[in-house]
């Protein structure tokens, strides 16, 4: 039977506290007004925040510039009506540039909360793939897989509670003059309206939180049954959850990541945000069952079992990668103005995160487990590992930050703040999720091949 120690739960406790303190840092230094705004950035020119007026007026007067290379002559009545409009489009660059610095804290907040859920969500639902295709390998592993997810519940309300209060922050169709002057707002109002996100979101609460109350209750039941209707109960679960995970991870991915673009849509959206998901959660079934193993918790677990997570991290690797790539390049090479400023904007002003990226989740991962023989090694599957997770916080980063801060990003206090207090809450529930039953099942009908599986 496990018990998280003293020292992981003080810890835990620890980074919980610092990153809220950070976290609050982050959103009482946001700026409130425009003249806080233009100090941020004349600090972020090196003293030459003025300057960014003066080019915002050269802007201006560039259109006054006719073909021929020649400045128009301009009334001095014209050049008055000019300055003003020139001062107008500066406060409203302004204005704009004050809401992305108010967004930043909640944007760094959402990647880091985003990040810790989707972990326990892939491993929700490779645990679920488990019942489905009645695999044999795998049952040694299922509590470390319910323990790891025993942090969707306080991980799924505490997101769901930041995409529902950021409100503007993240989402332009949810301001209603906004609304009212765009003809294609208006025409995906019918799905994208607040009363409407709220019910969806409540509904993926719900549907996740759910299958994993009954599932883990299922799983625990079979250790005092002898027959095996408690499994037989989870897998018709599993088939009834998969089916609705399909479509609540494809509207989800709209609602909390797309929409934040709202003009811009992929339909390879979808698959992309799953397939960052279970890449990761393999990555950390891997690492927990690792650790758990060398602290002499997993005897029944051996080299087979590790080798058959990292072969699935390697292989979904290389699925998010074909994605990545499919829907880079289709855009890319269409050109479409409303679909390539998506990629644009990422290339321009994230240019070494967004390239460096792949060559982390990509890359490494080849390098790394490519041998078959490495798949068995503990401590190469751990640094396999940390470039992944390291990767994909990366791609996490790059779904928000681009559409709710735009050129405006760094990482500073709140970022780091944010990855401290979901990675403590992240290990205290968790190490109270894998105390809550024995680490071996009994009963499974798989159990034997489990245990004497050898690959």
């Amino acid at each position: 039977m496990y018990k998280q120690s003293g020292k992981v739960k003080l810890i835990s406790i620890i980074l919980i506290v610092l990153g809220a303190l950070g976290i609050g840092y982050g959103f009482i230094t946001a700026p409130s007004t425009i003249d806080e705004a233009k100090e941020i950035l004349a600090a972020e020119h090196g003293g030459h925040g003025e300057d960014h007026s003066a080019t915002a007026n050269e802007d201006h007067h560039t259109a006054e510039i006719n073909s021929a290379g020649h400045v128009k002559h301009v009334e001095k009545s014209e050049a008055h009506g000019e300055e003003v409009h020139s001062e107008s489009h500066e406060d409203e660059h302004l204005e704009h540039v004050l809401h992305q610095l108010q967004t930043k804290p909640w944007s760094a907040t959402f990647v880091a909360g985003f990040f810790f859920l989707m972990i326990a969500l892939g491993v929700l639902v490779f645990y679920a793939i488990q019942f489905v295709a009645q695999v044999g390998w795998s049952p040694v592993l299922f509590r470390v897989m319910e323990g790891i997810t025993a942090y969707i519940l306080p991980g799924s309300i505490i997101v769901v509670l930041i995409v529902l209060f950021a409100g503007e922050h993240f989402y332009p169709w949810q301001n209603h003059e906004l609304v009212a002057g765009d003809k294609i707002l208006q025409g995906k109002s019918g799905y994208l309206n607040f009363p409407f996100f709220v019910i969806r979101a409540i509904v993926y609460l719900l549907i996740w939180n759910t299958y994993r109350f009954f599932a883990v209750k299922n799983s625990r039941d079979q250790d005092d049954s002898v027959a095996i209707k408690p499994y037989r109960k989870n897998f018709k679960f599993s088939v009834i959850f998969l089916l609705f995970f399909m479509i609540t991870e494809s509207t989800m991915a709209w609602d909390w990541f797309m929409s934040m673009t709202p003009h811009w849509y992929s339909t390879l959206f979808a698959w992309y945000i799953f397939a960052t998901m279970i890449v990761s959660a393999l990555t950390v079934i891997a690492i927990t069952t690792i650790i758990l193993k060398k602290l002499g918790h997993l005897p029944f677990v051996n080299n087979s079992h590790l080798h058959d997570v990292a072969k699935f991290m390697f292989g979904f690797s290389i699925f998010w990668t074909y994605l990545w790539f499919s829907q880079f390049m289709l855009i890319w090479y269409a050109n479409i103005p409303e679909e390539v400023t998506y990629f644009t904007l990422r290339m321009e002003e994230y240019n070494l995160l967004f390239f460096g990226m792949v060559v982390i989740n990509f890359v490494f991962p080849i390098l790394i487990l490519m041998n078959s023989d490495f798949k068995r090694i503990p401590w190469f599957v751990v640094i396999a590992g940390c470039f992944i997770l390291v990767g994909h916080y990366i791609d996490v980063y790059l779904l928000v930050m681009p559409s709710t801060v735009g050129s405006h990003w760094s990482f500073g206090i709140t970022e780091f703040a944010a990855i401290l207090f979901f990675l403590g809450l992240f290990l205290l529930v968790v190490g109270f999720g894998l105390g809550k039953a024995p680490l071996k099942i009994k009963n499974n009908p798989f159990l034997k091949e489990s245990e004497n599986y050898h690959y």
